[in-house]
């Protein structure tokens, strides 16, 4: 039999392994490091707002919408953003200003939030790491998540997790409502627009210089799952940006995680990416909007921040089935075998679905009035902290508190 001796050196030296890997720059950037604040460990937060984000930097874009919102809650209920990767939150603090701290495990957060006041919970995902802090009840647990759309993961069952959910506009609540059984959506949603747009309208048109209309093609991922699967780039892409190309300034823009699923749907990014005239990896998605004329994209939140904008867009048929909604009522179709330059042309002219794209702006949205949205979110904030503040108070007066 091997010795405990023995057992324990080979565990110390698997321990020491994993340490190391965690901290080198080999591992890839969609695993979590786990790479602690140790100087931060045990010490009380002295925040009211707690943002957990446990997910790793090929998410971060779910985030970085909501840094100015954040920014602004922040200000008047100070905000912490929590991790489970050191890379992440090292990008966080430096992109958003945010007191930013990388916790390893769920012990630490336990013994944290033990010592510390903090009152509400913000999550912006619906990864499954959520209930690590979702555990505990001194706090009003709200999911923001990161764009509203007609996806089927925008009506996950995954809601009823929450005390609340902040949504965009009466469409979000209505198809909440729909379709999620057993669940009160009027009660437990709380219609705030879309503070991530608020920004928007500061990104100012850079014309193509060659004087053509430009078109952007932002399609999604493939989907985790089948029925999701709305993604356009194996279906229409590349002959899609080759019949458009010479006669329109092309943008592409790729979804940060495009590929990760399937292969072949990471090679026809890569022949997307080599054969586009230009490919908006660093641009903000605000100047890419300004910059385009027309939009082409998939079944996604892209749609909904499009329609401010008042110009056209087409969405791409999808393999996949998709719930029936008012915008897809109305937007548009281009399927795989149209002639994309013959459609695009079209629309570019007469934009057939202008006047009822406007009328949707308020029923997905809300107010799009710059910085309604965001004072709104923070209105939200404020109201959840008080109604948390009252229930705490009678749970401690009858010695009813947990963790």
């Amino acid at each position: 039999m091997v010795s405990d001796a023995r057992v324990g050196v080979v565990r110390r030296l698997q321990l020491w392994t994993i340490a190391r890997l965690r901290r080198s720059r080999f591992l890839p950037i969609g695993i979590p490091d786990k790479v602690a604040d140790e100087h931060r460990l045990g010490q009380a937060f002295s925040h009211t707002i707690l943002l957990y984000f446990a997910t790793a930097q090929d998410s971060l874009y779910q985030l970085r919408p909501w840094y100015p919102a954040l920014t602004a809650l922040d200000a008047d209920h100070r905000v912490i953003a929590v991790f489970k990767d050191s890379r992440t939150a090292a990008v966080v603090r430096a992109e958003s200003g945010l007191d930013c701290v990388t916790l390893a495990r769920y012990g630490q957060l336990d013994e944290i939030l033990g010592k510390s006041d903090v009152k509400l919970a913000l999550y912006v995902n619906h990864d499954p790491i959520n209930f690590e802090c979702l555990r505990f009840t001194s706090l009003v647990h709200i999911y923001l998540g990161h764009g509203d759309s007609d996806k089927g993961v925008s009506i996950s069952n995954q809601v009823k997790a929450y005390d609340f959910c902040f949504l965009a506009g009466q469409g979000a609540l209505e198809r909440t409502a729909d379709n999620v059984m057993l669940y009160d959506a009027a009660a437990r949603s709380v219609l705030i627009g879309q503070p991530q747009l608020d920004g928007a309208t500061s990104y100012v048109q850079r014309p193509d210089p060659a004087g053509r209309k430009t078109v952007l093609y932002a399609p999604t991922w493939e989907g985790s799952q089948p029925s999701v699967s709305y993604g356009s780039l194996e279906t229409h892409g590349l002959p899609l940006v080759r019949a458009l190309r010479g006669h329109y300034r092309v943008i592409y823009r790729p979804h940060p995680l495009s590929g990760v699923i399937s292969g072949s749907y990471a090679a026809a990014d890569a022949a997307i990416r080599d054969d586009a005239e230009r490919v908006d990896l660093a641009v903000p998605m605000e100047q890419s909007f300004a910059d385009a004329d027309l939009l082409i994209c998939d079944v996604s939140a892209v749609s909904l921040n499009w329609l401010p904008s008042g110009k056209p867009f087409l969405v791409t048929t999808p393999r996949a089935r998709f719930p029936k909604s008012r915008l897809m009522d109305v937007i548009p179709q281009l399927g795989a075998n149209d002639d994309a330059a013959v459609v695009v042309a079209k629309h570019l002219e007469t934009d057939p679905s202008a006047e009822t794209r406007r009328g949707l702006i308020d029923y997905y949205l809300g107010e799009p009035t710059p910085g309604v949205a965001t004072q709104r979110f923070i209105e939200a904030c404020t109201n959840a902290i008080e109604i948390r503040d009252k229930h705490w108070s009678a749970k401690k007066a009858t010695g009813a508190q947990g963790p």
